[in-house]
Formats: C-alpha cells, structure tokens, sequence
C-alpha cells in the first residue's frame, strides 16, 4: 500500500529549510547501468559518505534544501541520484523491479568509488533499495536512516490485499492521466506490486548494519487502521536488534525531510559520531 501512497505523495511541493548553508555545489556524472544511464549529484567531502536515496514518485531534487545543510555540518560528501525514469536518468520501460533499482544504485556508487564507511539515508520507497543493498554489501555501511521508509515487516497479506483494493480505482484513472514520470511510475508500481511485496516482507536487514528507523507522527495513511499497522511495523523492525532505534517524527507528516529536517540531521550526526 505504501509504494504506491509515496507516489502520490509525492507530488507535493518541495519546500526550503531556511537555513543558509554553504557548500559546495554538488557535480553530476551519468553512469551506465545495465543498458541505462542514471544521474548521480555529487557534493564533495570526506568520510564517511552521505547518499540520500528520494521516495516514489521523486528525483534527486527532493534533497535539495537538506543536502547542502548536511554537507555544511558534517563536512561529509553526499551523494544523491534520480532514479530511472526520473531526473536527467535514463527511463527503464515495463513494470518496477525493485533488484534493477538496487543494481543501478550499487552500480553508481562503484563507480564512483564509493564502496565504505556510507551512511544511507532512505525515505518511503527507497526503503527497499536499502532493504537489499544492505544485504548484498553490508561492508560498504557504517549506518543508515530509515525515514517513514518502507519495511519488511508491514507487507503482510492483509495490508497487501487492502492497498490492492483501496488503490484499484486510483490507479485506473492514473492510466488516463498524462504520462507524466511519476503517473508512469504509479502504473509501472501497480504492475509488480504483489509480487514484489510479497518478496519484499521475506527480506532481511543484516544486523551488522546500524540504523535508526524515523516514522512521522501522521504516517502516510490516512485509516487508523493503516497507520497503526504502519508503527507497528515499524517498531517490530527496530526491535529486531540491539543496533536499532525508532524515533517519532513530532508535527511531520510523511514529508519528513520538509516538515521536520532537524531529526534527520540529528540522526545523521549522531551516526557519524559512533562510526569514528
């Protein structure tokens, strides 16, 4: 249910942190992927390695206001990219397949030889690019930030069934939409679903990689029943090692790196100050 809620959310409006930072504007290189290219904006800095990763239906831009007052206060390089079919990245056509969407990270980040000592930060969609890029080189994290993002834990047959009907008729009208990026990405997400949630709630995090799990206080749904299946979750997942912590983002909704930056930052620093 939650893939395709962060698609329409996130067709809000991207909003300023007001707070002046100064760094250095970030680079951006195409880097081929399996047949594509995807951009990666890279803001130079040391150790460890920032790479912010945008919900559905978002590009890189989604970090416009937070990555430069990251880079100011920890000095650390960041990394943010558009993902296939959004931004200056290359389009992949057929239905969402989260494994290319994990490749075409890992594949950048080599790339740019950035293979340790990273911090991944990840919101709402792009919880399950980390979900399996952690597992496929858990050596390469120092840390990561899970913001309102998904996990494993919330796919269960219910919920899966109830997005399937609550989103049906959604999703037939996004199919008379303009093929706008990310009414495409909604019916690409409709068209492996089930088959990637159900893989989805099997998967694991490796419990060598630290993270700090960051749910807002409106969640993205707006059932009670949905939002408490949300924070449970969410709390199953951090409680599933000792090296997890669950914060509550106060006055947020989902939009978390707009409404409420601070805990983020918060969260960031107080990573890289363990991993020294």
């Amino acid at each position: 249910m939650h893939r395709v809620r962060s698609i329409l959310l996130g067709l809000g409006t991207v909003l300023a942190l007001g707070v002046a930072a100064q760094a250095a504007a970030p680079s951006t290189k195409l880097i081929d992927s399996n047949g594509h290219k995807i951009a990666f904006h890279v803001t130079p800095g040391h150790l460890p390695v920032i790479v912010l990763d945008a919900g559905g239906g978002n590009d890189s831009s989604y970090w416009n206001s937070l990555a430069p007052v990251l880079a100011s206060q920890t000095g650390s390089e960041i990394i943010t990219y558009d993902r296939a079919g959004f931004g200056q990245s290359d389009e992949v056509k057929g239905p969402w397949d989260v494994h290319s969407a994990t490749a075409d990270l890992a594949n950048g980040l080599k790339a740019l030889g950035v293979t340790r000592k990273i911090i991944l930060v990840s919101h709402s969609l792009a919880g399950e690019i980390a979900t399996y890029l952690t597992g496929e080189h858990p050596d390469w994290f120092v840390g990561a930030v899970m913001v309102d993002a998904n996990v494993p834990q919330f796919y269960t047959n219910e919920e899966i069934a109830r997005a399937q009907a609550l989103y049906k008729p959604i999703l037939a009208k996004a199919k008379q939409m303009p093929q706008s990026q990310s009414a495409r990405q909604l019916v690409q997400l409709s068209e492996s679903f089930e088959e990637t949630s159900r893989a989805f709630h099997k998967a694991t995090w490796p419990r060598s990689v630290p993270v700090v799990v960051i749910v807002s206080a409106q969640t993205p749904f707006e059932s009670p029943t949905d939002a408490n299946a949300w924070r449970a979750a969410h709390k199953q997942f951090a409680a599933a090692a000792s090296n997890r912590q669950y914060i509550t983002a106060e006055k947020s909704s989902h939009d978390v790196a707009h409404d409420r930056p601070d805990v983020i930052i918060k969260a960031v620093t107080d990573m890289i100050s363990r991993a020294r």
